[in-house]
């Protein structure tokens, strides 16, 4: 060992460790990194991963949240493949039901909104199910606009809509599209309540359901109510001409929470409320903001379940989604 390495070695230069301290330090005087062992590299991943998804899961569900227009019922506000940024805290942001890309189940809570959904809103919202499901069998975000709030008469007369007996606006972005893919105009057989003989244009009138209201229930109204209080958690059975609730016999029943009537502006091409029944205020998880990106998709547009798309040839490579990208509709906001 030569003199000058001596030297660099006694000043704790070139790595090597001080008198009286055991780091080692590199060879400008700073301590020397260490290499992390395969566990704790892996560890340090794994953290980074857990940190992003726990950051992810708290955006997308107390805040902010991504969705993409699957159907035409809302055209022309929104068009099928428009993707939309949700605002999820102004009616109140809730837990994510699932871990993101696992599907496992987790605990479900919400947390108060700044106000509950109004006339005219957009509205996203979990699917109810059918109009004979207790249950949605597969759980779906919807998209509509809310036309009726809890405690408001609604009445359709030959298309126009009526709450409390005034006449309602239609939307600017309204439209009637010939090419159908709902029950016709005449069509009492699949419309909600089940029995009122309410059509498509002709609806109503019926009061939205308000938390405290008192439903009837008798041999004319058991067909009609019988899901709607199951949704709210009850059995239901009718033995004979007595109609029991959680097996208690009942001429009537109170309901629980506030609801609202969601509606799509293509007003021939949506089914909705008007088919499927009211839609729970604890439901409805936001309203869209942006479109954040858009391009074309296949649609349903007539209803035979097969599903058309918009272009004459099907988007398949990368070049002909680029080339349908809408860009004139890229950051329009939804009113």
């Amino acid at each position: 060992m030569n003199p000058e390495e001596r030297k660099q070695i006694l000043s704790g230069k070139k790595g090597a460790a001080r008198p009286g301290n055991s780091q080692a330090t590199d060879a400008t005087g700073k301590p020397a990194q260490q290499k992390l062992t395969f566990g704790q590299e892996v560890w340090s991943w794994t953290k980074t991963i857990l940190s992003s998804l726990l950051i992810v899961m708290v955006i997308n569900g107390i805040l902010i949240a991504s969705f993409v227009v699957p159907t035409g019922s809302m055209e022309n506000e929104v068009l099928p493949g428009d993707f939309l940024f949700v605002n999820r805290f102004i009616y109140g942001g809730s837990s994510p039901q699932t871990i993101p890309f696992f599907n496992i189940p987790l605990p479900y809570f919400t947390l108060p909104g700044l106000r509950d959904p109004e006339k005219g809103d957009v509205i996203v919202f979990i699917f109810p199910g059918g109009r004979s499901d207790v249950k949605a069998r597969d759980f779906q975000y919807y998209l509509k606009r809310c036309v009726a709030t809890a405690g408001d008469t609604l009445q359709i007369i030959n298309t126009k809509v009526y709450i409390n007996g005034v006449e309602q606006p239609l939307p600017e972005e309204a439209k009637f599209d010939p090419l159908l893919s709902t029950p016709s105009s005449g069509d009492a057989s699949q419309t909600f309540p089940e029995g009122y003989g309410f059509t498509r244009d002709n609806w109503g009138p019926l009061r939205i359901p308000k938390k405290g209201d008192v439903l009837p229930l008798n041999d004319s109204t058991y067909r009609a109510w019988r899901i709607f209080v199951m949704r709210e958690g009850h059995e239901v059975e009718r033995d004979g001409e007595i109609i029991k609730v959680d097996g208690q016999p009942v001429t009537s029943y109170t309901v629980e929470r506030d609801y609202c009537f969601g509606m799509g502006d293509n007003r021939w091409n949506s089914l909705d409320s008007r088919y499927w029944g009211f839609v729970p205020i604890d439901d409805v998880i936001g309203t869209p903001l942006i479109v954040y990106w858009s391009w074309p998709v296949a649609v349903d547009r007539d209803g035979d379940g097969i599903a058309n798309t918009e272009n004459p040839a099907e988007q398949t490579s990368l070049w002909e989604k680029i080339t349908s990208i809408r860009w004139g509709r890229l950051f329009n906001v939804i009113d």
